[in-house]
């Protein structure tokens, strides 16, 4: 109960402070600048120039004390050793390049780049357009969007189980290894299999994401002129042609979106390893090898800091891309 008086009232004064701040900052740049007199039209542009700064101000304020100070943090942090009372420079950097863990991770990660973007882009590409040629699509949407209400924690235990191995003779839980058995094959601890594991992982990513990329790109689509479709058909251009001539290359731009967001969730992506394997049996990443290094056993927060920092670099060029096209679709 303490709980929820907590959490309503931090709610309460978060919404009451935005209120406080919109008024009272509006009252104040009106008695500033009057938007009355003489000067009246100096006076409100001048306002009009200020109040999108007073707005963005606390969000500026919020954004560079959450992220720009612990990206800081963790670069000071990875120049030290494990508890951070001796310097070493690039020592940790150049432990990371010898690792054998830390290369087994890239290699994992690299692996995730290429599966999971694609598959998650083609099929929500396949299902926004199946979808709304159908009478039920809106359902169909909302089952296949239903796995992004999941959090990735639950989804890893549910997958874990659709994996679950029982010995042979037994009644056999796990989906998957139910289906082999009544197929006439032999069970398998389909987790501790190499290559295996890590597609069986990405399955995971793909069944959530897809929902995300279908929503998206069933807007895209339903934004695109109907006078060049009907142009397409009128000469003569079947349905697969309309929409691999005439469709993709119109919404090309948000596909790129969609692959570069989901991009930024793969290299970022921890709960489903961290449920399912916990890095084991070949399947590290660098989320869950940097939360190795941060809090398991003895904690080296040096080279969990230069992991983090390895992963920030990996992620911060997707993000400026994804702004840069952002930027250039308003203009």
């Amino acid at each position: 109960m303490e709980l929820l008086w907590l959490a309503v009232s931090t709610i309460a004064i978060g919404v009451f402070g935005c209120v406080a701040w919109f008024w009272g900052s509006n009252w104040l740049l009106d008695r500033i600048f009057p938007p009355r007199g003489g000067k009246a039209g100096d006076n409100i542009r001048r306002a009009n120039q200020i109040r999108p700064w007073l707005f963005l101000g606390p969000a500026i304020l919020f954004l560079g004390a959450y992220l720009v100070y612990p990206v800081l943090d963790s670069f000071w942090r990875s120049l030290f050793n494990a508890n951070g009372t001796r310097f070493v420079g690039a020592d940790n950097y150049v432990w990371l390049v010898n690792d054998a863990k830390f290369r087994e991770s890239m290699v994992n990660n690299m692996m995730w780049l290429l599966v999971v973007p694609a598959l998650s882009t083609v099929f929500g590409l396949i299902a926004a357009q199946l979808t709304d040629r159908l009478k039920w699509g809106n359902i169909g949407k909302s089952l296949i969007f239903m796995p992004m209400a999941i959090s990735f924690v639950g989804a890893g235990v549910i997958w874990k189980f659709i994996y679950e191995y029982r010995a042979s003779g037994e009644t056999q839980i796990g989906l998957l290894n139910w289906i082999v058995t009544q197929l006439g094959g032999e069970p398998q601890i389909w987790l501790t299999l190499p290559m295996w594991n890590n597609l069986l992982l990405m399955i995971v990513l793909v069944w959530i994401q897809t929902g995300f990329a279908m929503v998206i790109l069933s807007a895209a689509l339903r934004g695109i002129p109907e006078e060049t479709i009907e142009a397409a058909i009128l000469d003569g251009a079947s349905s697969l042609q309309v929409f691999f001539k005439i469709k993709v290359p119109q919404i090309m731009g948000t596909i790129a979106v969609v692959w570069t967001t989901i991009t930024i969730v793969v290299l970022k992506v921890f709960d489903i390893v961290f449920v399912m394997t916990n890095g084991q049996w070949g399947t590290q990443v660098l989320a869950n090898l940097m939360y190795d290094w941060m809090f398991r056993g003895t904690p080296d927060y040096g080279r969990g800091s230069a992991i983090a920092i390895v992963l920030m670099i990996l992620v911060t060029p997707i993000m400026v891309w994804n702004i840069y096209n952002a930027r250039k679709e308003v203009r």
